[in-house]
């Protein structure tokens, strides 16, 4: 694999190759048997075989879009978001620090993660909340099952009108997955629908966080089947991997049955936890940072990376770059919530960080010199396995050598221009 100064990472042949095999296989065995003719090859009924385009790119796309805000009682956030290996960007948020008026002390973010095209996703980045609040369940009383069922009212409407949209517009194929956190001065309203995942971390340990809705789930699996369904390969008529979501209308068609209870149901989980003074910072992101990272760890790390960094856009870079290089193969879009009880500065954590990369430094400059002395080519990758293999102290927790790997990266160019300095950098640019 090689890796530029500027981050860029190619996907090795093999792994492409993989991809697009098993994708190949999987689509024949849903038509039939038919399968493994290239594209405009004639099968043995002398038609020609439908090939499907690969979801994924030869090499991410690295831009991030980045937010960032506040709300007045101390709330403090910030987005980070990346299309990834994915051919498309299909991810949406919404993140509103106030509601305004009687609510200017209430907050609502959400991420969307659309699938089958961007549509539905896009659509609820921008009705959700207005369907939320139209239902008048939101107020100064703060009623916990007052609100909790004007989030679950607000989800039904807003698939409700979305099908309108779709019936009119000619589309009824996408769907989306959303996750929202809705903050009142006592309470925080957890609402999700699908796999996309909300944590919540408390005096450094996860609190809360939602669960995912996956169709192989005894209950979920329970309702699918009733409603004409089926699971295999884990997904909803071996095709569909998410049982709850927005949209997604093709699993909805079941007479006589509420929208509840259909293969693919629009009504979200809704949870409630009191806030407490201990809150240090709340979560939201897409199943491209949950596919690599666990809640503890993407917990630990982030608290870590609270006491070396104020800016949380550079915190949810990290956390991107992370889920990276950890395999991540999907959009990636996280926002991190924190509240006035999160990690502060830390002298003594910014001295323990300039020593770690201090150390990796000097670690590169011994592999890099070892393998020249060797004869051998110190290219990128070998240098990263051997450093991989090495014990580094002081690593954050929860992110390991590659939440490092853009201070490793950085330095193995220094020692290539040290050693080479008229040799070009051969993916300066690509």
């Amino acid at each position: 694999m090689r890796t530029s100064r500027k981050g860029s990472v190619e996907m090795p042949a093999f792994v492409r190759q993989l991809v697009k095999e098993t994708e190949k296989r999987v689509s024949s065995f849903f038509k039939g048997g038919r399968g493994g003719a290239a594209e405009g090859e004639q099968t043995g009924e002398g038609e020609k075989e439908e090939v499907i385009p690969s979801p994924y790119l030869d090499r991410p796309v690295l831009d991030k879009l980045a937010e960032e805000g506040c709300a007045r009682w101390g709330l403090t956030y910030a987005l980070g978001s990346m299309q990834g290996w994915r051919t498309n960007m299909e991810d949406y948020h919404n993140c509103v620090p106030q509601l305004g008026g009687e609510l200017a002390d209430w907050s609502f973010f959400a991420v969307f993660d659309g699938h089958a095209g961007s549509t539905a996703a896009q659509h609820c980045s921008q009705h959700l909340l207005g369907h939320i609040l139209a239902t008048g369940g939101l107020g100064h009383e703060d009623d916990p099952d007052r609100v909790k069922g004007a989030l679950t009212e607000g989800f039904l409407q807003t698939d409700k009108h979305l099908h309108a949209v779709a019936r009119r517009e000619g589309w009824e194929r996408g769907g989306t997955t959303a996750v929202s956190a809705l903050i009142s001065p006592y309470n925080i309203y957890f609402a999700n629908c699908g796999d996309s995942r909300a944590v919540l971390c408390r005096s450094g340990q996860v609190c809360f966080s939602t669960e995912d809705h996956k169709p192989y789930s005894p209950l979920e699996k329970e309702r699918i089947e009733s409603a004409g369904g089926s699971v295999s390969l884990q997904r909803i008529n071996g095709s569909l991997a998410v049982s709850r979501a927005l949209g997604d209308f093709s699993y909805k068609a079941a007479e006589n049955r509420s929208p509840n209870e259909q293969m693919v149901s629009p009504e979200p989980e809704v949870c409630v936890v009191e806030r407490s003074p201990a809150d240090e910072f709340l979560v939201l992101a897409c199943d491209g940072v949950w596919d690599t990272i666990s809640n503890e760890e993407l917990c630990a790390f982030i608290h870590n990376r609270l006491l070396v960094c104020t800016d949380l856009r550079d915190v949810c870079s990290q956390v991107i770059d992370l889920c990276l290089y950890k395999g991540s193969l999907d959009n990636i879009s996280i926002i991190l919530l924190c509240f006035p009880g999160a990690p502060q500065l830390s002298t003594e954590a910014l001295h323990q960080e300039a020593e770690l990369e201090d150390l990796l430094e000097s670690k590169v400059a011994e592999i890099y010199d070892e393998l020249c002395a060797r004869g051998e080519d110190p290219d990128l990758l070998a240098v990263l396995t051997i450093l991989a293999s090495t014990v580094i102290p002081g690593l954050p927790p929860g992110g390991g050598i590659q939440s490092k790997r853009n201070c490793i990266i950085s330095a193995y160019y220094q020692q290539r221009e040290m050693h080479n300095p008229t040799v070009p950098n051969e993916t300066e640019g690509s």
